[in-house]
């Protein structure tokens, strides 16, 4: 009866944090910032994040449109437009 009770337990918290992973950037920033760190020791966050926010995409797929707003300017840079004109590389990351 305990081994079940775990199990259910289990499964609960690992459906609740994948449904948590499905919110917008800042929902899921606050509700994990409630969640005991030991829980990422005990639950299976990797393959939980890899399918909740892995995209669709595959190699060779076209980039999605979308639109961003130019720095210093007020208006808006569309990936389709400028793919349009010319090559686009795409980079993502940090330089801090």
């Amino acid at each position: 009866m305990i081994l079940v009770t775990f199990v259910g337990l289990y499964g609960f918290a690992t459906c609740l944090l994948y449904l948590a992973m499905l919110q917008t950037p800042d929902t899921f920033g606050a509700i994990m910032a409630k969640v005991p760190g030991v829980s990422m020791m005990i639950l299976p966050f990797r393959p939980l994040w890899m399918s909740a926010r892995g995209g669709r995409l595959s190699i060779g797929d076209n980039a999605p449109d979308f639109e961003l707003p130019m720095l210093g300017e007020g208006k808006l840079v569309h990936l389709s437009n400028e793919y349009r004109e010319q090559p686009v590389v795409l980079v993502f990351g940090s330089y801090t």
